[in-house]
């Protein structure tokens, strides 16, 4: 039996794209990858709007922790996904590095949440699920 590749979705807070890329990847391909996610400075709490545009599609996120980029988790993953390009990691990750670029939804209402939940599963069909 072969392992699932992990994919780390990393953002700033991990509240929200982050969370987002994960909890989408997990809907869509559950039987392939193990998804997870992590941000640089962690908030208290996933932003209450993405978990409410995640609910919609039937997955609970509204109670994960955001979580801190650690080394550990970089050398366990065997993609890395920066919804934020630039951000500084702790150590180089093993495997390959895909830059998206998506804005910080700390403020948004569901409703603007809307269009980027779909733009983020569209990269995630494209990038990762087409391979």
């Amino acid at each position: 039996m072969t392992t699932k590749p992990t994919v780390l979705f990393i953002c700033k807070h991990n509240a929200g794209r982050s969370q987002l890329g994960a909890a989408l990847l997990e809907l869509a391909a559950p039987d392939r990858f193990t998804a997870t996610s992590a941000g640089i400075t962690p908030a208290e709490e996933v932003n209450p709007s993405i978990a409410a545009t995640v609910g919609e599609l039937g997955l609970d996120i509204a109670d994960r922790t955001p979580r801190k980029v650690t080394a550990e988790l970089l050398e366990a993953a065997d993609i890395v996904v920066l919804m934020k390009p630039g951000l500084e990691l702790p150590v180089t990750p093993r495997g390959p590095v895909l830059e998206w670029s998506f804005a910080d939804p700390s403020s948004w209402s569901p409703e603007d949440v809307r269009p980027m939940r779909d733009a983020v599963a569209d990269r995630i069909q494209h990038d990762l699920l087409q391979q």
